[in-house]
């Protein structure tokens, strides 16, 4: 019998038998690149992030397996380790993809569409400075669940008003780092506002800003998009980030998402950004994350 090869060999191994395939998928020319979410807000345990134990590790692992980029959940920007954060990009060879604002609502229960206008405000505030972060690592941030929902006397028309005059302020200031901003539509239990990536890219088209670009999460759209190809391609130049997630929120893979067709549409409208897994780590990190390198490379290879 074999004896079972030592952790810092078999992670050798992996990463040999993924760059094999990094050259395969080169020989297509792809030019979206693989991240994995790391989150720093305790308040979110047993959320859709892949690392939750700090950053080094976190950074250390990914660049192990062979990730281009990182996407951070931070609990806010007032003393977040900036110079830190720069250390272990360089050091590891990373990039910042995105930056998260959802720790606005999962910590201090903000959204944009409050029916308090000081509660409105403070989320402004709360996304605005977590652009600034972000913007100093040349990394867009994400509005997600910090979008809200319409309820009680706040009528549909008047949340997607407060919604319309945020990203209008948001998406400019975004605009002063070079970078845009990034909206996620969510899921219908999640939110109320709007669901469908093809419906919120019509809307967006509305605004002044030009800056908004659309985040596709794939299980969200699993929900919501009777056909996702067809969805990514409803939204076509504006979108901006892709969370590269299968149908019951695990790494591609383990789910039912026919993934080829989603890249060659992403493909299609000449996507260039980041296949980021916002992922449960199932049935644990090290294999959510192996899973979804394996998957990403494959994917591209074949589509």
């Amino acid at each position: 019998m074999l004896a079972r090869a030592p952790r810092a060999a078999a992670d050798s191994i992996f990463s040999l038998a993924v760059g094999r395939l990094c050259d395969c998928a080169h020989s297509f020319t792809p030019k979206m690149y693989s991240a994995i979410t790391v989150s720093l807000v305790p308040e979110a345990k047993g959320g859709p992030f892949v690392y939750g134990s700090g950053l080094p590790e976190a950074c250390a692992e990914a660049a192990a397996l062979g990730f281009a980029a990182i996407e951070i959940f931070p609990r806010g920007a007032e003393g977040f380790d900036r110079a830190g954060l720069k250390s272990l990009l360089r050091q590891h060879s990373l990039k910042l993809a995105a930056m998260g604002t959802g720790a606005g609502w999962v910590v201090h229960k903000l959204s944009l569409t409050h029916a308090d206008a000081v509660i409105r405000l403070r989320a402004r505030e709360f996304i605005r400075s977590i652009i600034d972060l972000a913007g100093a690592f040349g990394a867009p941030a994400i509005i997600g669940s910090m979008q809200g929902r319409w309820e009680g006397d706040v009528t549909r028309a008047q949340a997607l008003a407060w919604l319309a005059e945020a990203l209008e302020d948001l998406g400019a200031h975004a605009a002063t780092h070079g970078v845009p901003l990034f909206y996620e539509p969510l899921n219908r239990y999640e939110t109320n506002l709007i669901n469908r990536v093809g419906e919120t890219a019509t809307w967006l088209r509305t605004l002044r800003t030009t800056n908004i670009r659309i985040l596709a999460d794939l299980f969200h759209m699993n929900i919501e998009e009777s056909d996702l190809p067809a969805a990514l391609r409803e939204v076509g130049s504006l979108m901006g980030h892709v969370h590269f997630a299968d149908s019951n929120r695990r790494a591609i893979g383990f789910g039912h998402t026919a993934i080829a067709p989603v890249i060659a549409a992403l493909r299609e409208i000449g996507y260039t950004g980041a296949l980021s897994a916002e992922i449960l780590p199932l049935p644990d990190a090290a294999t959510a994350a192996r899973q979804t390198l394996l998957s990403f490379q494959r994917a591209l290879a074949s589509s």
